[in-house]
């Protein structure tokens, strides 16, 4: 099975100097997740459904969703903290990889007190921002943790948009070393035109060498340089049509 990764490395273009680099910046401003999220209809609880509601569940939880990440967006940047954020919200969704951590918070049978214990133990060891911490209590509050992976993925939409970012997945058979990373990051960049690109690998050894690349919102687009290809190109131009043997 393949395993996820994230690399160890953004893709950016060089600063321009400027008179003012040398001033000393201003602290983050502080803000709350919570006060964010305040007034938005999408995060609080929908209203109980009645027989005959065409509503498609689908469709509003990816409005809420969306809704979340926006606010969430709308935070870390006034804060200044699009960069860490984003590798919390990375953090978030590997722990919310395992269902059981989403059901358990989603139960309303388990006492909002264990909840907020579990939350601290993840704010502790993942070293999340209080604003992050804030977002996934509210997310709770809500009882919305199933959501946390969408949730992640219009994050981290958001982000691209608002740093003119392109992330890019790498899959190979072993940890790319960096210098490659960094040339595949450089031909994404040339090809796709982003400021800045990120990528995230991923291990699989049924490519047997070589490597992919999946970019585009959605991953639409495909480089493929794996030995696997190569092979199933190769079977292909040598495979001959069925020929009846006649008795």
């Amino acid at each position: 099975m393949a395993a996820l990764r994230l690399a160890s490395f953004t893709l950016r273009p060089a600063a321009a100097a400027s008179p003012s680099s040398s001033a000393i910046p201003a602290a983050p401003r502080s803000a709350s997740f919570a006060r964010a999220a305040r007034g938005l209809p999408s995060l609080r609880l929908p209203p109980p459904r009645r027989r005959g509601d065409l509503a498609r569940p689908r469709a509003a939880a990816d409005a809420a969703a969306e809704s979340y990440a926006s606010a969430l967006s709308e935070v870390a940047s006034e804060n200044g903290t699009l960069e860490a954020t984003v590798s919390d919200m990375e953090k978030l969704e590997k722990i919310f990889a395992d269902e059981a951590i989403a059901e358990f918070f989603d139960n309303p049978t388990v006492p909002r007190e264990e909840k907020s214990q579990l939350i601290e133990e993840i704010a502790k060891s993942s070293e999340l921002q209080p604003h992050v911490s804030n977002f996934l209590n509210v997310v709770v509050d809500n009882f919305r943790a199933g959501l946390v992976p969408q949730i992640v993925t219009e994050f981290e939409n958001a982000y691209n948009a608002l740093t003119g970012t392109e992330v890019a997945t790498v899959t190979s058979v072993v940890q790319l070393e960096s210098q490659d990373l960094a040339q595949i990051a450089q031909q994404v960049q040339k090809m796709t035109g982003a400021k800045n690109v990120r990528l995230k690998t991923l291990l699989n050894p049924e490519l047997i060498a070589g490597f992919t690349v999946q970019y585009g919102r959605d991953g639409s687009n495909l480089i493929d340089m794996s030995v696997r290809k190569q092979i199933e190109e190769i079977a292909s131009e040598f495979e001959l049509p069925a020929v009846p043997l006649e008795v």
